[in-house]
């Protein structure tokens, strides 16, 4: 099982990045997909510099919304901030509540086109899935636990950082892993911001009725969002081996 495993994350990172580093390879497999002469594989910017420009993007804004969701649910999940844990919650479902696309169209007039305002709709979007996760987490410690640490000395913040967020660290990665997949999806919708991304791809072949791009451009970002999941998840793997 665990050699299966091993061969399908080779062929999968191997696939992807074959793809964006050689796409003329592929062309005759989407060749079919195409008319009147159209280029199969998107000529209109290199695929592999869009890849790493989408990538980056999506790993900045999940940084920022982890940062943000557990800093929160650390703070709603003792003392007085436990008063403001309904109000939390209401905040950070906000950015689910409101579609991506209006999120940008909210940010573009404040902070014009590019990057920036794709990154405030990733951020804001990416929030919720990682304060539950960290709440659930953080609420499912045992209270013996706990209180072993305080005997211990490890009290306030020693107790969180070195009791308390190890102990939560698979809800904390499953959180961060729903989160990666969202924004890979997400963020194609900022080249129409003119953010730099795989979204440029599918739109080319929308506007242009070009299934060939539109199909590279999907399964790319599907790709991606796949692998990075996985590597999430060996890195949870790995940390709590190494835990044990």
């Amino acid at each position: 099982m665990r050699l299966g495993a091993l061969l399908g994350r080779v062929l999968g990172w191997g696939l992807l990045v074959g793809f964006l580093l050689h796409p003329t390879t592929f062309a005759r497999w989407l060749a079919p997909l195409t008319h009147d002469g159209a280029p199969a594989i998107y000529d209109q910017g290199d695929l592999w510099s869009l890849a790493l420009a989408h990538l980056a993007i999506v790993l900045v804004a999940t940084a920022l919304s982890a940062v943000v969701a557990i800093t929160l649910a650390v703070v709603v999940t003792r003392g007085p901030g436990r008063a403001f844990l309904p109000m939390s919650r209401s905040l950070v479902s906000i950015g689910q509540t409101f579609p991506p696309v209006a999120v940008l169209a909210i940010a573009v007039p404040l902070v014009g086109f590019g990057a920036t305002p794709t990154l405030i709709a990733l951020v804001a979007y990416g929030l919720l899935p990682i304060f539950e996760n960290a709440l659930t987490g953080l609420g499912h410690i045992s209270a013996t636990v706990l209180e072993a640490a305080d005997g211990m000395g490890f009290a306030g913040w020693r107790r969180l950082w070195s009791v308390e967020l190890p102990l939560a660290r698979p809800h904390l990665v499953e959180g961060i892993r729903q989160t990666l997949v969202i924004s890979v999806g997400t963020a194609t919708l900022g080249s129409t911001v003119a953010s730099k991304g795989l979204g440029e791809v599918i739109i080319a072949g929308l506007l242009s009725d070009n299934a060939a791009f539109v199909l590279q451009g999907g399964l790319v970002t599907g790709l991606m969002a796949v692998l990075l999941h996985d590597a999430a998840g060996v890195v949870l793997r790995a940390r709590a081996a190494d835990g044990n």
